[in-house]
């Protein structure tokens, strides 16, 4: 496994020259942030040594190196899924490699359903914590030594300095948003109602299919994660006999996508 990722990230640092300081990954609907990089190489996931391919309608199966907010940095357009059979391994294989090319902080978008009945669509939820309802977890199996310990500690797994800047820099920009929890749960299919109520109950404000196997991974690395949830759903929708389709969900996405490009990219700039 570990040479697999050596493998990779030199062949990326070859290609590209880059050491990327942040690490971003995009959503669905959401891979419009790569408009406002300075682009220097875009390679699609399958010319990349080991890499999966994504499978997703909106997840477009490329990283993007350029810079952003001043920065060097690398996008995933498009994500791996555990619902698309990948293994955990597979699922977080980029981020590890993102930290062997020396990604220090991970930004991870997703689009999820609003279970706080205080959320609209189209909110913005910045990520203080997850619940992982995956029935699995990424760093089951041999631990990978040279990238962190056994049993990392997950107090703080969004970091709080940058859960405050980005709070600071919504305010100043007027950009609605709201702050809570993430339940991430394996798909493909959405959540029922009965399901809705009981993630609510949990603790949770959003769901998803994605982000908590990839943020595990970032923590066991030893990098600092921010996080932002797009509402494109309303659970409240689902108990009024309204159903989602992915096609909604990334158009709500896309609609929001701007506000949460000017978040991270300032947060970006102030790394």
């Amino acid at each position: 496994m570990i040479e697999k990722l050596k493998e990779t990230a030199e062949f990326l640092k070859k290609e590209t020259g880059m050491t990327p300081v942040a690490g971003i990954i995009l959503g669905s609907g959401l891979g419009g942030l790569v408009e406002e990089m300075e682009i220097s190489h875009k390679i699609a996931y399958e010319d990349i040594p080991n890499f999966p391919v994504s499978t997703v309608d909106g997840h477009d199966g490329q990283l993007i190196f350029g810079r952003l907010g001043g920065k060097d940095v690398v996008a995933m357009q498009g994500r791996f899924h555990y619902y698309e059979g990948y293994s955990m391994d597979k699922v977080t294989f980029p981020v590890r490699v993102m930290r062997l090319m020396g990604v220090e902080t991970l930004f991870v978008s997703n689009a999820a359903g609003g279970l706080n009945p205080a959320f609209e669509t189209g909110d913005l939820m910045i990520i203080r914590d997850h619940i992982n309802m995956f029935p699995d977890n990424p760093l089951r199996g041999p631990n990978l030594d040279e990238l962190g310990t056994r049993f990392p500690e997950m107090s703080e797994t969004y970091c709080k300095e940058l859960i405050g800047r980005a709070k600071r820099i919504a305010v100043d920009n007027n950009i609605r948003f709201q702050s809570g929890v993430y339940i991430g749960s394996p798909g493909p299919t959405l959540e029922t109602p009965a399901e809705y109520r009981m993630f609510h109950k949990l603790g949770a404000d959003a769901t998803g299919m994605s982000t908590v196997p990839e943020i595990i991974t970032a923590r066991h690395a030893g990098m600092r994660c921010f996080g932002i949830s797009v509402i494109t759903n309303l659970a409240e929708q689902s108990e009024m006999d309204k159903p989602t389709t992915h096609e909604e969900v990334k158009s709500v996405a896309g609609s929001a996508a701007p506000r949460m490009t000017l978040i991270f990219r300032e947060l970006i700039e102030s790394l």
